[in-house]
Parts: C-alpha cells; sequence; structure tokens
C-alpha cells in the first residue's frame, strides 16, 4: 500500500479547540477523531496518473461525545453560492433540524444572495432560519436564501461575522466558494477568532475532487434522460431525424455520460474530457450520416464543454472566474446543416437545452437522503469545534476533508476506466476507429 506524499498526504483536520462540553445527543453512537476509514483513492482525484493503489485514512464523519461550542450559546450561519442546484434547500432544513431539535442551539440566521449578503453596501437583510421556517423548502427548488457568483472582501465577510456573533459558518457551493472559505478560515484565524467555517460541496457538474458523487447528480440525470427521451422520440418520428440535447458539464461529461448510461437511446456523446473531428475518417459528421443511412435518426448528447477549440473561445470569464464558454451547440447545428446540405441530403434537427430546468427542480429521494446525511454531518463537525475542512461522501462513507483537497482540481471522467467504456458501448461509438481522435485527456 501507498500514501500521498508532499503537502497531499496531510488529511489532519484543524479544530478550533479541546471539546469540554459534553454532547446533548442521548441516542447516539458517538465518533472519535482518532477513527480513521482507510480507502482506495480513485485515479481521477490523483494529482497524477499512476498504476498503483493510493490509499488514504480520512477522518470519520459523526457526532463526537465531547464537543466544543455550548449549544445554549451557539449561533449559526449558512450561506448559499454559485449556481443553483437540485438539494441545497434540503441541505439548508437539514442543518437548521439537526440544530434546534437535536443541539437546541441559540439561533441561526440565513445569509442573502451569496457573499453579497456579508457586505454592507449590498443591504440585504438577514433570514431568520427556524424549524418552522425551514419545514416545507424541501418542496421547492433553488434556494431560499438566494444566491451570487463573485468573490467578496474577506476581511469584510469576517467584519459581518464578528458583529453577528457568529460561532460556525456553513458555507454551500462549488470549488471557487470553497477557496472564498478557506480564505474566510484564514482570516478568522489570523484574528485569533473561535469561528468555524465548515463546507458542504456543491455542484451538478459532479466535478468536485475527492467527492465521489455530489447532491443533486442523480435529480440533474434524472431530469436529462426525459429530455434525451424527448430527443429521441422526434428523431424518430421523422426522416433522417436528429434530436441534440447539450446538458451541463463545463469541464467534466458527468451528466451526460449517466444518462447515456441510464437511457440507452444516445448514438453519439461529447464530453470535455475528449477531442473529436468534424470531418475525416474519424470525424462526428460522416459518422452520423453512416448512422442516418444505417437507421434514419439519431441522437447527440454534448456536455456544455464540450468541442470548445471548435467554438472560438474568447478567453474571457465570467464573475466565478471561470472561462466563458463557446457555444457549441450552435456549432453543431451550423455544421451538421451545412454538411448534409452539400449532399444534398435532407435531415430534420430538434435542439433540446434543459439546462435550467434541471438545475431548478426539487431533489429527488435519493438526493434528499444524501442532503439530510451532509447537513448533519456538517452541523456534528461544526458543533465539535472543526474548521477549514468539508463534509464528503466517499464510497459511501462520510469524511472530514481539509478544503485544500477539494480545490487542489477538478474531477474529471477518466477515458482509460471501465465507466467511459461502458459509455461508449452503450453510444456504439468505437473509442479508437470511430469519431475520436485519441484517448488523451485533454489538459
Amino acid at each position: 500500500m501507498n500514501t500521498m506524499s508532499a503537502a497531499w498526504d496531510t488529511l489532519a483536520i484543524q479544530s478550533l479547540g479541546e471539546c469540554k462540553v459534553a454532547n446533548p445527543l442521548p441516542y447516539c453512537r458517538f465518533v472519535s477523531d482518532a477513527t480513521l476509514l482507510r480507502m482506495n483513492v480513485p485515479e481521477e482525484d490523483l494529482p497524477e496518473p499512476t498504476e498503483e493503489l493510493i490509499y488514504c485514512d480520512f477522518q470519520m464523519a459523526g457526532p463526537r461525545e465531547k464537543i466544543y461550542f455550548d449549544p445554549s450559546k451557539v449561533k449559526c450561519a449558512i450561506v448559499t453560492c454559485g449556481g443553483l442546484c437540485p438539494g441545497i434547500n434540503d441541505v439548508i432544513r437539514s442543518i437548521v433540524m439537526e440544530a434546534f431539535h437535536n443541539y437546541n442551539i441559540a439561533s441561526c440566521v440565513g445569509i442573502r444572495y451569496g457573499l453579497q449578503g456579508f457586505i454592507p453596501k449590498y443591504q440585504h437583510d438577514l433570514m431568520e432560519l427556524t424549524p418552522r421556517s425551514v419545514a416545507d423548502i424541501h418542496q421547492f427548488g433553488g434556494t431560499i436564501l438566494g444566491s451570487s457568483r463573485g468573490s467578496q472582501p474577506v476581511d469584510q465577510i469576517v467584519d459581518a461575522l464578528e458583529r453577528m456573533n457568529v460561532s460556525i459558518l456553513f458555507v454551500i457551493g462549488g470549488d471557487g466558494t470553497m477557496r472564498a472559505a478557506k480564505a474566510i478560515q484564514q482570516e478568522v484565524a489570523a484574528r485569533g477568532r473561535k469561528i468555524g467555517v465548515i463546507g458542504i460541496p456543491k455542484t451538478i457538474d459532479n466535478d468536485i475532487n475527492f467527492v465521489s458523487k455530489s447532491f443533486g447528480f442523480d435529480t440533474a440525470v434524472e431530469k436529462a434522460t426525459e429530455a434525451i427521451d424527448c430527443a429521441h422520440t422526434e428523431a424518430v418520428g421523422a426522416y433522417n431525424g436528429i434530436g441534440l440535447v447539450k446538458l451541463m458539464g463545463r469541464e467534466a461529461g458527468f451528466i451526460a455520460a449517466q444518462s447515456v448510461l441510464a437511457l440507452k437511446e444516445v448514438n453519439f456523446v461529447l464530453v470535455p474530457e475528449q477531442r473529436f473531428d468534424f470531418e475525416g475518417e474519424n470525424g462526428l459528421l460522416p459518422a452520423l450520416e453512416r448512422r442516418l443511412k444505417s437507421r434514419k435518426h439519431a441522437v447527440i448528447v454534448a456536455a456544455e464543454g464540450a468541442g470548445q477549440d471548435h467554438t472560438g473561445q474568447s478567453g474571457e470569464k465570467d464573475a466565478s472566474g471561470n472561462v466563458k464558454l463557446g457555444d457549441i451547440s450552435d456549432v453543431l447545428m451550423a455544421r451538421i446543416k451545412g454538411y448534409f446540405a452539400k449532399r444534398d441530403m435532407p435531415i430534420t434537427i430538434k435542439y433540446i437545452d434543459p439546462s435550467y430546468i434541471i438545475r431548478s427542480v426539487p431533489a429527488n429521494s435519493n438526493d434528499r437522503v444524501y442532503c439530510g446525511f451532509l447537513g448533519q454531518h456538517a452541523l456534528h463537525a461544526g458543533m465539535a469545534g472543526k474548521t477549514g475542512m468539508v463534509v464528503s461522501r466517499m464510497q459511501d462513507r462520510y469524511v472530514h476533508l481539509p478544503m485544500e483537497l477539494v480545490t487542489d482540481k477538478r474531477k474529471r471522467l477518466n477515458l482509460r476506466s471501465d465507466y467511459w467504456r461502458s459509455v461508449l458501448e452503450s453510444t456504439g461509438q468505437d473509442p479508437i476507429t470511430n469519431i475520436f481522435r485519441d484517448q488523451t485527456c485533454l489538459s
């Protein structure tokens, strides 16, 4: 067995201090900080590819027998940042219910509209969160707190936490948000304040490092398959019909890949991790022509970040610091229409983009269960004085991770994996001789 090297193999979780308060939970099995879970780390989470099995010892999540904070004096704050995702309200609800019903904390507030809510110039009001106010929010998509993108001055955020007398801050967001949370925690530590900062990783793309599956992903795939099924129906209903579906996935094609496996109706799947050609012996368009001549219909699923070398990216960045993507769907539509027009071959294209529907719906039952565990474990960690960490599910076990690990890089599809082979078998795409140029992941 091997363990991580360099700064990577330090999985110690920071603490605000010694835990001396008896945990008020009367009915549970407590977990010790010394309880470690040795797990094999997936290749896609490693900084460099290797054929060796890499193991790490992770701190197990769960309630501690002794906690750091006196619940009767605790004030929690929750903030949600970045794009919407199914299940955010479920996580909020879980934290609040656990805090009041099981720990009997003093109060909990919601920060409105992401990190902007901390900054005085925006004048966003706080939202008081109680079991009554969050009782039904899991039935709705989005976030009751609102969200925003972009960074805010860290010193002003910590000033606001001090003014509000917050004991624990729960930050729900993606890798950019986790980097901001880490900066907040560092500023808190530099001031010598005892404020815990706990992250709950969120991304609909499922591309967070060291998170086996992000919350909302199951719901996103479920809704994506409904769109693909409609595209297939449209394609079959026309002579040489083509159904084109664009799904979310800036840098990782997990939603596209999982949806393909779930439905088995897709003939071509395009993901950010894999380059492809339009023309030539192994091009997409000749392969699409062969498909139409043999079956009279085809379904193409493209992740939004696929084929960016064909879109003429501007290089500009959005408020979150992400490179603005070119629209691969426009390129696909134009190239497909032009190709078949030159061959005097009639086609019908139906284009569906369900992205904003997918990310805005309530979570399904699987994601609700998952969100419930995340909220509970986040609260347990916060009350035990943990800080600068996130709660993660790895291989169906809940663990504590330093924020540095989840922000080290973004997880991407492993094109050498059995999983990707199954995707290609489902679509009928030959991984070597069909539309793909090589099996090398993009840098």
